[in-house]
């Protein structure tokens, strides 16, 4: 398992953040994942490399694609001035997995990843990935060069990844998945109760799936997986449950839960030591499908759906 980064971007202080990078890698969990605008993320990764000297230990992914105007640029320029940014901010001389954070609609994915290949062969990057591509732009990149992992939003709660043929798409080809929001962006772990508990400012109230209609149906999906996780322990909890499902859908999928406390960074890490069975494995596909019957399609806002899953134009035909 590894653990996103979004949230160092806006945890209270550098030695926060600090204690929390030290417990992970004392627990083994080394694959990291960061991006150039998950706030000061990628800055305070860095800061700790300087001060422990362990970047050799941790593998290291972050990405690129978001202008300031939150556009997506994948014009081969735009990829190599945001690397040389990102190894700057991160305090490292090469990346281990650089991904494209979305596709850029108006750029062939063959400049894209070109311009990738080339920090390949240029030793700033040593694999290279995308985030939510349809399969049809993953198998056109995978044409230019080798597409290690693709990233998408993957979770009981979130799977549509299974249904518009990228996972397949990506076990086809080869191309391991790493799963973003693997806890239902935290709604699945039983910490929430009701709508209300969610803040005025939550980001989460904008996504029409997370509406106070809807919410009861979220819960009874927490639910069950609180009561298959108390099958196998009382302190196992919902989002242990969820993790453990996860991992249970094959040894390409690795999940990449985001949190700024040890303690919840302890609880996700010890999700990979629960094997579930079977029978509970198919029990939470029943509740997801139950969950999905009851729940409106949208997954986010408008301006958010434009970004996931989409093609780009053919190279031209010189």
């Amino acid at each position: 398992m590894g653990i996103g980064g979004v949230a160092y971007g806006s945890a209270g202080s550098d030695d926060e953040s600090f204690k929390v990078f030290d417990r992970l890698l004392e627990l083994g969990c080394t694959h990291w994942d960061t991006a150039n605008v998950y706030g000061g993320s990628e800055d305070i990764i860095g800061k700790w490399f300087k001060r422990t000297g362990n970047r050799s230990k941790i593998f290291l992914a972050t990405k690129f694609g978001y202008t300031p105007s939150y556009s997506i640029d994948g014009s081969a320029e735009h990829v190599k001035k945001a690397c040389a940014q990102s190894l700057a901010s991160l305090n490292t001389d090469y990346i281990d997995l650089y991904y494209f954070h979305r596709v850029d609609t108006t750029t062939p994915i063959e400049i894209t990843v070109g311009a990738m290949a080339e920090l390949v062969k240029e030793g700033k990057v040593k694999h290279i990935g995308l985030c939510e591509p349809s399969a049809a732009t993953l198998r056109r990149a995978h044409a230019v060069h080798p597409i290690a992992t693709i990233q998408v939003e993957y979770s009981p709660l979130f799977f549509e990844t299974e249904k518009n043929g990228v996972l397949d798409t990506a076990r086809e080809l080869g191309v391991a998945v790493i799963a973003y929001s693997p806890l239902g962006r935290g709604l699945i772990t039983g910490q929430y109760k009701s709508h209300s508990d969610l803040a005025p400012d939550d980001f989460r109230k904008v996504i029409p799936k997370f509406s106070e209609s809807n919410f009861p149906t979220i819960l009874a999906l927490s639910e069950k997986l609180k009561s298959i996780g108390h099958k196998y322990g009382e302190n196992v909890t919902p989002g242990q449950v969820a993790l453990a499902w996860l991992l249970a859908q094959g040894d390409d999928i690795l999940p990449i839960p985001g949190t700024k406390k040890i303690s919840f960074t302890e609880e996700n890490l010890g999700a990979c030591h629960l094997k579930l069975a079977q029978s509970d494995v198919q029990a939470i596909r029943d509740a997801m499908l139950a969950t999905e019957k009851n729940i409106p399609e949208d997954q986010a806002p408008e301006f958010m759906m434009k970004l996931n899953y989409q093609d780009t134009p053919p190279l031209p035909v010189s």
